[in-house]
């Protein structure tokens, strides 16, 4: 990624990422992506394959590299006093309910994905799948774990490493 100007969104951790893989990230607005990768302002950017059909980016952009370099997820939140306050076996309900209910959604985004990635190929759309090692291999080197395992905490950090393995 050597140089590759990437739009990102305006965000430190995407841009803090990108500079540890070597490219020179762009934080521009969606607003601007189309036109920004149209008059090459921008050579890359970087979004989910559902907004790349929406926004008709593949009109745009000859290839597609699926690297899987960030995970977005929803948050359930609740009150915790209130929380506390349920007996027991409602908590074990609820907690199994959002916990199955997650497990179905990302099932739901696989398919999706699946069948957006297959969309966008007719339309022309190259798709290629970089060795996911090699970006966090390079991530390491550029500290961008450490420096990010300093911002959230150890407690944060020591689950993260559960659900991907070491990564600082």
């Amino acid at each position: 990624m050597d140089g590759l100007k990437i739009r990102v969104p305006v965000s430190p951790l995407p841009i803090s990422m990108f500079k540890g893989l070597g490219a020179a990230p762009a934080s521009l607005q969606f607003s601007e992506v189309y036109s920004s990768l149209q008059t090459k302002v921008v050579d890359a950017q970087e979004n989910p394959l559902p907004i790349i059909q929406v926004a008709k980016l593949y009109e745009v952009q000859k290839y597609c590299s699926l690297t899987n370099h960030i995970w977005d997820g929803y948050w359930f939140i609740a009150n915790g006093r209130m929380w506390e306050g349920l007996p027991q076996d409602l908590k074990t309900v609820v907690a199994r309910g959002i916990n199955e209910a997650g497990l179905a959604q990302r099932e739901d985004i696989k398919k999706l994905n699946a069948s957006v990635q297959a969309d966008l190929e007719s339309k022309g759309l190259v798709f290629n799948q970089p060795a996911a090692d090699s970006f966090r291999d390079q991530l390491r080197k550029a500290g961008f774990y450490g420096e990010w395992q300093q911002r959230f905490g150890q407690e944060a950090w020591a689950l993260l490493e559960q659900a991907v393995g070491k990564l600082a």
